[in-house]
């Protein structure tokens, strides 16, 4: 049968993407992030996923105002990069798993999960970020390293699901995994977060205490996480910080004693050339001006302040 046999969970930074994109990696700012996954790299490449299940939200490249589905799962034999303003990142098409992600669909709706089934959908940098930091650097015309079933979560547009609902999913995907009949290694992906605010006056928000608090509870007391209202996210880790529900999914998916076996916490800031904080965390979610004009080093150079967290385990089941 298919089993799940580790949990990661990772930030989804544009900048990162553009970085890495760009041959900006070994510069000193971006060489201490990059360096920070090469050890959960490494682990990938030990464990050989056949499978990853990536759980992540969509920044109005499938979606938007118009259709805005809790949770929407790919089922697609592949899912092309989105094109977010400045064409679609140079990364190969991400390959799907359509057998598995059919069997997820029907296991998890008649366990009364009401999923949207997605059966072509793009997929931007809340995916294709957190795919390079675990996988490394895959060229456009080669193939990422096995296939991949998208989870998008809506925690951009009121109301997000709960961190309970979410957990819950968790569970009912653990389940349909271990029902599927195939000899199959698994890995699921939850992303986003941490604490971090893109507007407003508390715009570059970080909260490194509630960030290392979460951590610490999303391995040893994940059921304490599951009770967190919405009202706390926002207070305590910004208005995106709600992003951090996605990674209940993946916790939910696993044993209920788990190994960490890696942690990577940094804050990432950085200040551009002319920057002043009233542009904090202008992360290329909403690019301004030159950052149109199809020049992918304009996200480099468009932000003013970066802030955001970034950290990755990996949750190996006991």
């Amino acid at each position: 049968m298919a089993r799940i046999v580790a949990g990661i969970g990772s930030s989804h930074v544009p900048a990162i993407g553009a970085a890495l994109d760009n041959g900006k990696t070994e510069e000193p700012y971006w060489k201490r992030i990059f360096s920070g996954f090469e050890k959960s790299q490494e682990w990938m490449r030990d464990t050989k996923p056949d499978v990853a299940i990536i759980v992540y939200n969509d920044h109005a490249s499938t979606f938007s105002v118009e259709m805005i589905p809790t949770f929407a799962l790919g089922c697609a034999a592949e899912f092309p990069p989105a094109d977010e303003g400045w064409g679609p990142r140079p990364v190969p098409v991400v390959q799907g798993h359509p057998a598995l992600a059919s069997h997820i669909a029907q296991s998890v709706i008649l366990d009364e999960f009401d999923l949207t089934i997605c059966n072509k959908m793009e997929v931007d940098h809340g995916m294709t970020v957190p795919m390079n930091l675990l996988f490394g650097k895959v060229e456009k015309h080669g193939r990422w390293p096995c296939p991949v079933i998208p989870l998008a979560v809506n925690v951009v547009m009121y109301p997000p699901p709960t961190g309970h609902r979410c957990f819950m999913l968790g569970r009912a995907i653990r389940k349909a995994v271990q029902s599927y009949p195939d000899d199959l290694k698994v890995v699921i992906f939850g992303t986003g977060g941490l604490s971090h605010q893109i507007s407003g006056p508390r715009a570059g928000l970080i909260n490194s205490k509630w960030d290392k608090n979460f951590l610490d509870n999303l391995s040893g007391n994940p059921q304490k996480l599951v009770r967190i209202p919405h009202i706390d996210y926002m207070r305590e880790a910004g208005a995106e910080g709600i992003e951090m529900v996605m990674w209940l999914i993946m916790r939910g998916a696993l044993d209920e004693k788990v190994d960490e076996v890696y942690r990577f916490y940094t804050n990432a800031l950085r200040r551009e050339r002319g920057s002043s904080a009233s542009a904090a965390d202008r992360h290329c979610e909403e690019p301004t001006g030159p950052a149109r004009s199809g020049r992918p080093d304009d996200r480099l150079r468009d932000e003013a302040i970066q802030s955001r967290r970034i950290w990755i385990a990996s949750l190996r089941l006991q």
